[in-house]
């Protein structure tokens, strides 16, 4: 697996994989309806683009796939981290949070994770701080803001290369 830098290139990999990920891997903790409007599928890849762009994001590959991606920004929220349907349990998202908690100079990272996601970043260290309804188009979706206290303030890696 190789970790590096997003590229505005892969926008188009990334929201694809972003849909098939929400509704085949979080398909077991929300309604079809709730993935629906989690994931529609219909993606501003302009807006998808610009966002990823302005955060610290990496993405994994392997055999030169895009298999998983991650974003954080300055102040320690941790945005997104997805990992193909195909590749769940391979030390991927792991592998990319690594990078990502040590990205930035912050005492504490933050996450909105899905009910799905909570094992995940609880065995990671992270608190459940509070349960958030979300509304997306009138439905109502479950998540957990989540914290992580940084051991110690790591390297900016913010503008560097990974």
């Amino acid at each position: 697996m190789v970790i590096r830098r997003y590229e505005p290139s892969d926008c188009k990999s990334i929201t694809e994989l972003f849909y098939e990920t929400v509704h085949a891997v979080n398909a077991k903790d929300y309604t079809k309806e709730q993935l629906d409007v989690w994931a529609s599928g219909i993606v501003d890849p302009e807006e998808w683009n610009r966002s990823l762009s302005e955060h610290f994001t990496l993405v994994a590959l392997e055999n030169g796939r895009i298999v998983g991606f991650g974003d954080i920004d300055q102040t320690g929220y941790l945005d997104r981290l997805y990992v193909h349907k195909d590749y769940q349990g391979r030390g991927i998202a792991s592998a990319l949070c690594d990078e990502l908690e040590s990205a930035v100079r912050v005492e504490r990272i933050t996450v909105h994770a899905s009910i799905t996601a909570v094992p995940f970043f609880r065995s990671r260290g992270y608190e459940i701080v509070k349960e958030q309804q979300v509304i997306r188009q009138g439905k109502f979706l479950t998540n957990y803001m989540m914290e992580k206290r940084q051991r110690e303030v790591c390297a900016d890696k913010w503008r560097g290369a990974v």
